[in-house]
């Protein structure tokens, strides 16, 4: 059962970014620095995905609070971005619709992910976490062998750039509580039930 989400019909996509996009410039363009950025509808709320020619660089839920800071990052980076199409945009956009359908379980469009090298080793244990199965920051923690660094681990998920796909959703607090997510918590309350009851349906 998903959770109503807000009513984003009104909202006009083309010009959602507009104010920080429109410091794009064509000049110094570099080959391969171009992205671009589509709008996919999902049943919780609707989702922005950024792309190359070859990779996926972020996908996230229109509710994440950092989303604008997170466009500007790759911005700093020398990329341009422009709303349009291309292969990742199309590859993500059908694969959600099968995760979403509960007939996906593992994504396989390329992507690319900027961090330290502490935030890749964290969010390659988030891969490691089952579709359908929690674990705890604390037990995250354990599995980069640094059980202290709990604070730590949280803010790495946090700063994971592709919702859904880095389940980062998956990890909850050690009293069973939610904790944190960028998205919102009715996002991840909504990507938990959704994966707990499919989960269950294929196990049947």
């Amino acid at each position: 059962m998903f959770l109503p989400s807000p009513d984003y019909s009104l909202i006009e996509k083309p010009d959602l970014f507009m104010p920080l996009w429109q410091e794009n410039t064509v000049q110094g363009r570099k080959p391969g620095m171009q992205l671009h950025a589509t709008w996919i509808d999902t049943p919780l709320a609707p989702m922005v995905a950024l792309a190359s020619q070859e990779s996926l660089y972020l996908l996230e839920f229109m509710t994440r609070k950092k989303l604008r800071q997170e466009v500007l990052r790759l911005q700093q980076r020398g990329f341009i971005i422009e709303w349009g199409e291309n292969e990742p945009l199309h590859s993500i956009a059908m694969e959600l619709k099968q995760y979403f359908s509960g007939v996906l379980q593992v994504f396989k469009t390329p992507y690319k992910l900027f961090g330290t090298s502490f935030q890749q080793a964290v969010w390659h244990t988030l891969q490691q976490i089952p579709y359908g199965e929690t674990r705890s920051y604390a037990e995250q923690a354990r599995m980069l062998a640094k059980p202290q660094a709990c604070r730590a681990v949280a803010n790495a998920n946090g700063a994971n750039q592709l919702a859904i796909i880095i389940p980062c959703h998956r990890v909850i607090a050690s009293d069973g509580s939610l904790g944190g997510y960028g998205g919102g918590l009715p996002m991840k309350q909504g990507l938990l039930e959704h994966e707990k009851q499919h989960y269950w349906l294929a196990s049947s």
